[in-house]
């Protein structure tokens, strides 16, 4: 156990590593495992819950999103784009489409990079894009490997916001999309976030099998018919997956160092 000249700060790390190494736990839990007294766990459970480090739902305590956005933040310190620079050089060689890399970032997605379509007609993006999640297909990745209580808080109400008339308007209905998602390796947004626009994304992994990214192509509806949906689709998973092997990589030297 790692302690320093900052106990509060060695406490409240004891607190994320039980619940993050559980899943989310109770406050007897915490209080018997964690080695605190009562009167300090409850008071650090309170203010980290205050501060967004925790959250509590029925009756238990789970990490905060904060941790999503505080890490996708520490990830940008490292340049990104390099990395995915011969993946999308690949996917839009092989497709001729706009492609980007995109990441959670609070509660959307947002585009780190691009590479421009070689056709007359483009898509209009740029980087530093945000993306709706439930109704782009890069946001569509970024949420379906995230555990269930995590895609509830990144989208709270049962109803949501249209931007077409083929947009997924519940969640419900969007986390049987996500469902197929991780079952078949990648997104496809069929004209639910901008009309006569279709997307397809999938995921980048790290060498523990989390997304930390998403690769997709962009194209007006006619660029990408529905005959060329699966060689799109095994394009962009292959995009994705040399970026995924370029990130383990790097991850892996990154905890040698």
């Amino acid at each position: 156990m790692i302690a320093t000249k900052t106990p509060a700060i060695d406490k409240a790390a004891r607190i994320f590593h039980f619940i993050a190494g559980k899943g989310s736990a109770t406050y007897s839990e915490i209080h018997q495992n964690v080695g605190l007294p009562q009167s300090t766990t409850s008071a650090l459970l309170a203010s980290l819950t205050t501060h967004a480090f925790l959250r509590q739902k029925n009756g238990r305590y789970y990490l905060g999103l904060i941790f999503y956005e505080l890490g996708n933040k520490a990830i940008q310190d490292f340049d990104f784009r390099e990395l995915a620079e011969e993946s999308l050089v690949f996917l839009r060689d092989q497709t001729r489409l706009a492609c980007h890399l995109g990441v959670l970032d609070g509660s959307t997605g947002i585009y780190l990079a691009k590479k421009e379509s070689q056709n007359a007609i483009i898509v209009r993006s740029w980087t530093g894009k945000r993306l709706s999640l439930h109704s782009s297909s890069l946001g569509k990745v970024l949420l379906a490997w995230l555990p269930e209580d995590h895609i509830d808080a990144l989208l709270p109400t049962e109803h949501l916001p249209a931007f077409t008339a083929r947009t997924i308007t519940t969640r419900k209905a969007l986390k049987a999309e996500l469902e197929v998602v991780r079952l078949q390796g990648w997104a496809f947004d069929n004209q639910e976030d901008v009309d006569d626009v279709t997307c397809i994304a999938a995921p980048v992994f790290n060498s523990d099998q989390a997304v930390v990214a998403a690769i997709s192509i962009s194209g007006v509806r006619f660029q990408m018919p529905e005959e060329k949906i699966p060689e799109y689709a095994n394009a962009v998973m292959k995009a994705a997956g040399m970026m995924s092997e370029s990130y383990a990589v790097y991850d892996w030297s990154a905890h040698r160092s």
